[in-house]
């Protein structure tokens, strides 16, 4: 395992090449609270800075939850209030492993050259069959738009 000094005068993880991919691949982070030292050296101030941190992701994801039905990246503010929180629970700490495990596999998985292929030749058949059907409308009624037909 390879380690390098930091200025503090620990040690930090240094990234290793995957001998899989070939690719460098982060150290996981060690799970638990990232409350800075002086409010994890008092139990009532660390739970009310996790009650603090608790409120503030609800409201982050219950905004990203409303999203979903409004205008605005819904997904994108969910995981940002996951990673409010995982600032500080281990549950949300997993999820969000879990979550970027799973997006990298289907990053790869996208990638593969037989899947492309096959999103390639899949998206061009769409694509001549929407442009079939615009030429067919166009044949039939010419210019004028859907809701003007008096057919």
């Amino acid at each position: 395992m390879n380690a390098q000094s930091d200025e503090r005068g620990g040690t930090v993880p240094v990234a290793e090449p995957d001998s899989v991919a070939g690719d460098v691949t982060e150290p996981e982070r060690e799970l638990g609270s990232r409350a800075p030292a002086f409010i994890k050296a008092s139990r009532p101030l660390h739970l009310s800075w996790q009650v603090g941190v608790f409120a503030v992701g609800l409201a982050v994801v219950a905004a990203g939850v409303a999203m979903l039905v409004l205008p605005g990246p819904g997904w994108l503010v969910i995981f940002g209030g996951m990673a409010i929180w995982a600032t500080e629970f281990v549950w949300a700490q997993l999820v969000l492993r879990w979550t970027r495990r799973k997006v990298t596999e289907a990053a790869q998985k996208a990638l593969d050259p037989k899947v492309r292929r096959r999103n390639i030749v899949l998206t061009v058949a769409g694509l001549v069959i929407v442009a079939a059907l615009v030429g067919v409308y166009l044949w039939k009624f010419g210019l004028s738009l859907p809701w003007n037909i008096s057919e």
